[in-house]
């Protein structure tokens, strides 16, 4: 059993935040969660900003002559040139030398600096100083930089320092290089140093003592079942500290810090808590199986009249061997918007070229095959990994849009056997899916072929939120990485769980726009199996984001023709569905981009496509 709250050592004012975490994920469990203070350093700095002006006609034509007159000209020949007095001249270049655009001998010669400015227009202005606060943290191990000086506060919490060596060697802000400081400047969004506009801080002096300010962090030791893993996480609020959680995490694989110690949590308390919250998945899911055979056996009792009333609602039918294939045939051929399959192994004695071609045939027509498969709790412990080239075959099958039809992905740690087709038959039992074809050699397995609804849409809902948190964790290491192909692996399985509209939120929200093409052959694919409906709000989420996209986009291509299948596909069910989607608004913007002509008209576009 789980230990109850008073018995973890949890802070009482963390128990909040600790539910939420929980309540993410039924694998999640928080074994210990404790606050602490730690310090932070703040320096006073004086910074010396120099920006750029416009120059005047004298002093373009002075720079312009330095760079283009060979050999370069003094002041007397300009002024000649120009029939000037060179005293006009020389007013002139004593102040593009004080500012540092010409060098301070004759002839005339441009800096680095000041060639730099006259690319841009401009030269520049007299340095003038302004003070901000350098702050240091130890756990990130980053300087930034703040106009305001952060306020010293009393917090009666444990020093964190008393547990783990902090190391503080960045605290030093003089002898920090000042490439280094100019760029947290820039990384602080203070506007202070913005090179692109000339604007540039060009010296940085520390004005007064570094100064400790503590402030309040949260530490939380996590188990979670499904990936068998334990790890820590170090916030701030509900901020996760990503480099300071992989510090600590690294202190504890490398034994430097003890859970007993930092949180009161023994070796002990953490294998109970394991072995508990294990014990329960494998319970949940064998109570699932063990519905479903007990449905079976009173369908079996059932009288004629009985089980025609039965069948009204659904029902359970035992398989045996032989049985077993031919059924696993008929439900993915009638399968109109998803397959869902868990196998913990996959082979080619299954996934032959008529398998292949059988799911190519359901792509065709707008099937998304999701695969899950691997028993180990580690994909490297796998004693029989799917081979790479079967692999490499599954990813191949596309829609007829070249999205990846089937999607094929380890997810470990169970040894569950489980089809299900469009949310409405599930097939589990003892069964090997992808790697017995249970045709030539009878073993004494069984299956039971569910059609009961609520039965159906447990096992749906446990498989399905495995899919979706891969599919959460891709797209992470997607953001993290600007890996688009892993991004196109999570839309698409977003899309294969009905989640389109998840799928869209993500990209408006990272402004990941170029990923807006693929988002509507996702939508395409859900319209052919009728899976997603044209009326949906996503597709006028997806139209209001055409204003922030520019026609001079590499992607505008694709974006055009993902817009002109995606109408048409919602025209040849409902034309007035299509028409409704066409507001001013939105026509202005398929004009500006090119999606239809200007001659055309929404009328047009709707009922004349070729």
């Amino acid at each position: 059993m789980f230990l109850a709250f008073s018995a973890k050592p949890i802070d009482e004012n963390l128990k909040k935040l600790v539910d939420e975490i929980e309540a993410q994920s039924p694998s999640l469990l928080v074994l210990a969660a404790r606050q602490f203070r730690y310090s932070l350093r703040q320096t006073p700095v004086e910074l010396n900003i120099k920006e750029p002006r416009q120059f005047n006609v004298l002093e373009e034509f002075i720079i312009r002559a330095a760079l283009e007159f060979q050999p370069p000209p003094t002041e007397d020949e300009l002024a000649s040139v120009l029939g000037l007095d060179s005293v006009f001249i020389k007013t002139t270049t004593t102040t593009l030398r004080s500012l540092q655009t010409l060098s301070p001998t004759s002839p005339l010669t441009v800096t680095p600096e000041g060639r730099s400015f006259y690319e841009k227009g401009s030269v520049p202005q007299p340095p003038y100083p302004i003070q901000i606060y350098a702050i240091t943290d130890p756990l990130s191990n980053k300087i930034t930089f703040q106009s305001e000086s952060l306020n010293e506060t009393v917090i009666n919490l444990p020093d964190l320092a008393d547990f783990i060596t902090i190391d503080n060697t960045i605290a030093d802000i003089a002898s920090f290089p000042f490439e280094e400081i100019q760029k947290s400047i820039q990384a602080s969004g203070l506007a202070l140093h913005v090179p692109e506009e000339g604007k540039i801080v060009t010296s940085c002096k520390v004005l007064a003592s570094t100064q400790k300010i503590c402030r309040k962090i949260s530490l939380f030791v996590i188990f979670d079942a499904l990936e068998e893993k334990l790890s820590i996480q170090i916030r701030n609020g509900k901020q996760i500290l990503e480099s300071a959680s992989n510090w600590l995490e690294l202190l504890h694989t490398e034994g430097k810090i003890s859970l007993q110690t930092l949180c009161k949590l023994s070796t002990e308390t953490i294998s109970s808590q394991r072995e508990a919250i294990l014990k329960q998945k494998n319970t949940e899911i064998e109570a699932r199986v063990e519905k479903i055979c007990q449905k079976a056996l009173e369908a079996a009792t059932k009288t004629n009249n009985e089980v025609g009333n039965y069948k009204a609602l659904g029902e359970v039918i035992q398989l045996r061997d032989g049985q077993i294939s031919l059924a696993f045939s008929e439900v993915l051929n009638s399968a109109k918007s998803q397959v869902i399959i868990y196998s913990p192994w996959v082979n080619q004695s299954v996934v032959n070229e008529k398998f292949l071609t059988l799911l190519q045939k359901l792509a065709n027509r707008g099937v998304w095959i999701l695969i899950g498969y691997g028993i180990a709790r580690r994909q490297e412990n796998e004693d029989k990994p799917i081979p790479p080239e079967l692999e490499k075959k599954l990813r191949a099958i596309k829609t007829p849009d070249g999205l990846p039809s089937v999607q094929v992905f380890w997810l470990g740690d169970s040894h569950i056997k489980e089809v299900i087709v469009d949310q409405k038959i599930h097939l589990c039992g003892s069964h090997n899916w992808l790697s017995y074809r249970g045709d030539y050699l009878p073993r004494g397995e069984s299956v039971y072929k569910v059609t009961i609804p609520l039965q159906v849409q447990e096992a749906y809902e446990f498989l399905a939120n495995r899919f979706q948190n891969h599919a959460q964790k891709l797209w992470q290491n997607a953001l993290e990485n600007r890996n688009s192909k892993l991004a196109v692996e999570s839309l698409c399985m977003w899309g294969a769980l009905g989640m389109e509209d998840i799928a869209l939120k993500e990209i408006q929200k990272n402004n990941w726009f170029e990923l807006l093409p693929v988002w509507l052959n996702v939508a395409i694919q859900g319209l052919k199996s009728k899976n997603l409906s044209g009326d949906s709000a996503s597709f006028k989420t997806a139209l209001s984001l055409l204003s922030q996209v520019s026609i001079e986009e590499a992607f505008i291509e694709l974006l055009q023709q993902g817009w002109r299948k995606v109408i048409g596909a919602i025209a040849i069910n409902n034309p007035k569905t299509a028409f409704n989607l066409l507001s001013d608004e939105v026509w202005a913007q398929f004009i500006r981009l090119k999606i239809v002509q200007e001659s055309d008209s929404p009328n047009d576009f709707i009922l004349y496509r070729d």
